[in-house]
């Protein structure tokens, strides 16, 4: 294929992507673009399956949704690129790198590619994504599993949510990278370099970890059932703390407000636990809806599936925090730090109140997140409906999926949010 034709094939895809009459989704199905400098190419959707890209440049590529199964990316240059949502299943990656690239939602699971030869044989091709570079990219809640990333550098990466299940990932250098709530079940991890990542609420259940380096890891909530960390580096790793450790008085507040909770007020009492201490405190599942937490420290604490309803949370510093799933509806979160908090799936809708018997009054609480620091936070998939965000700095925040629709953002800073697939209106 000449740059003539290659060029023609682009324009055209770029006029199907416009919805212009005489446009068409661009094909090049086990076309040989080697060598090829395609930086900044647009083909979003497009059907690239089993070219051979091999020792091209496809910095800052736009490949969001294309068709990318088994394609050739042997030392090729991909920096800056965004290939979110696209299926890269059984792709070649070795000598690859990725740097700055955007793999949010790809699928990178083991794939075989079949060819047929003109006597009619079929050849089988064998696929090797080890020894890849990958440095301070985007790999949230990519599928991963059963993925041969050995001798792999994925450093400084986002992989939160990440499915990486029975993923090889033997003497693979994840330094330093974050794997929030991700899935390394039975994962080969043998001597993997972890040191400084976050894992908090990740599931490594039946992992192999034999020689594994967690040393400065943030090991909080993580699910390590079945691994066996005897000669793991676990030096300086944070472990989460359980309620029943904290002091008395904190202990007896949180015991106290659920049986508040559960008898609508008979028993008990309402938790007042402003400016409490509850860093790196497991509270998953936890009832402290109505409390009293304003400017409580609970940054890297683990709090999915927490029930926060109407809680005052005003200035309270939820840094790193795993709030996976949370509910937060009608909750005051105004002035609060969430920076880097896990709200993958969280509801922060407004909460119907009640009377004195938990009879629907009609009425309804927003919930207030004024000039709170958001700044990278996930909110995936989040319920922001209606939610009071002016002043909110949501600087680089992940919305992918987040529902807007009526949240008032006026003065808020949107800055590098993406904000494309949310719902906002």
């Amino acid at each position: 294929m000449n740059d003539s034709e290659l060029s023609q094939i682009v324009e055209r895809h770029a006029q199907w992507l416009a919805g212009r009459r005489g446009g068409v989704r661009a094909d090049f199905t086990l076309a040989d673009l080697s060598g090829r400098d395609l930086s900044g190419i647009d083909l979003r959707g497009a059907k690239i399956a089993g070219a051979k890209l091999n020792g091209a440049r496809l910095d800052g590529a736009k490949l969001r949704g294309a068709d990318l199964f088994a394609v050739d990316f042997t030392e090729c240059s991909l920096d800056r690129a965004d290939l979110s949502e696209s299926d890269m299943r059984g792709a070649r990656l070795h000598g690859a790198t990725f740097i700055d690239a955007n793999l949010r939602r790809a699928d990178l699971r083991d794939g075989t590619l079949l060819t047929g030869t003109r006597n009619g044989q079929v050849n089988v091709h064998e696929l090797d994504s080890s020894r890849i570079v990958i440095r301070r990219a985007i790999l949230a809640r990519a599928e991963l599993s059963g993925t041969k990333l050995a001798r792999s550098v994925i450093s400084q990466t986002d992989l939160s949510g990440a499915i990486l299940r029975r993923a090889d990932l033997r003497d693979a250098d994840l330094s330093d990278s974050n794997l929030q709530n991700a899935d390394l079940t039975e994962a080969n991890l043998t001597k993997a370099n972890l040191a400084g990542a976050r894992l908090g609420g990740a599931r490594l259940r039946g992992a192999q970890v034999a020689g594994c380096s967690f040393r400065g890891a943030d090991l909080i909530g993580v699910d390590l059932a079945g691994c066996d960390l005897a000669s793991a580096d676990t030096g300086g790793a944070q472990f989460a703390k359980n309620v029943d450790t904290l002091g008395g008085e904190l202990h007896r507040a949180i015991l106290g407000h659920e049986r508040w909770i559960r008898t609508l007020g008979h028993r008990g009492e309402r938790a007042v636990l402003e400016g409490a201490d509850l860093r790196r405190v497991d509270l998953r599942g936890a009832n402290l809806s109505g409390a009293i937490l304003r400017g409580a420290q609970m940054d890297r604490a683990v709090m999915f599936q927490i029930q926060l309803v109407m809680a005052d949370l005003a200035g309270a510093v939820l840094e790193g925090a795993n709030l996976l799933e949370a509910n937060l509806s009608g909750a005051n979160l105004s002035h609060a730090n969430l920076a880097g908090a896990d709200l993958t799936n969280a509801r922060l809708h407004p909460a119907k109140l009640t009377d004195q018997l938990g009879a629907d009054t009609g009425k309804v609480r927003p919930t207030s997140l004024r000039n709170a620091d958001m700044r990278r936070a996930h909110l995936s998939g989040c319920a922001l409906t209606g939610a009071d965000m002016t002043g909110v700095n949501l600087t680089l925040a992940d919305l992918d999926g987040a529902d807007l629709t009526g949240a008032d953002l006026a003065g808020a800073v949107l800055d590098g949010t993406g904000l494309e697939p949310a719902v906002c209106a």
